[in-house]
């Protein structure tokens, strides 16, 4: 489990922005945290896969996509926002996410 800093929150929201700009086809300074994935980006879950194991690989995460798939059923997002402070979940608490 990894201690998030401001540092970390400001690094994920940087690869988030970076990641939807890029696969949208977008401006950065389009994206905000309020930005609505669907609507505004027309985003999908096979983007929200691509984050993760960004953030795997990045954060040398020991997570199951399983149980990744059982906490967003039940916490659902839906902006940029919600997917950041999701991230930073996943990356404190690993496996441990359910435990929430």
């Amino acid at each position: 489990m990894a201690q998030i800093t401001d540092k970390t929150r400001e690094e994920v929201k940087e690869v988030v922005l970076d990641f939807f700009a890029e696969e949208c086809e977008m401006e950065i300074d389009e994206i905000s945290e309020d930005s609505s994935i669907i609507g505004d980006l027309d985003g999908d879950s096979l983007m929200f896969l691509e984050l993760i194991e960004i953030f795997k690989k990045r954060f040398n995460l020991n997570i199951e996509l399983k149980i990744i798939g059982k906490f967003a059923v039940k916490n659902p997002v839906q902006t940029v926002g919600e997917l950041i402070d999701m991230q930073l979940l996943i990356i404190e608490h690993e496996n441990n996410i359910l435990n929430l």
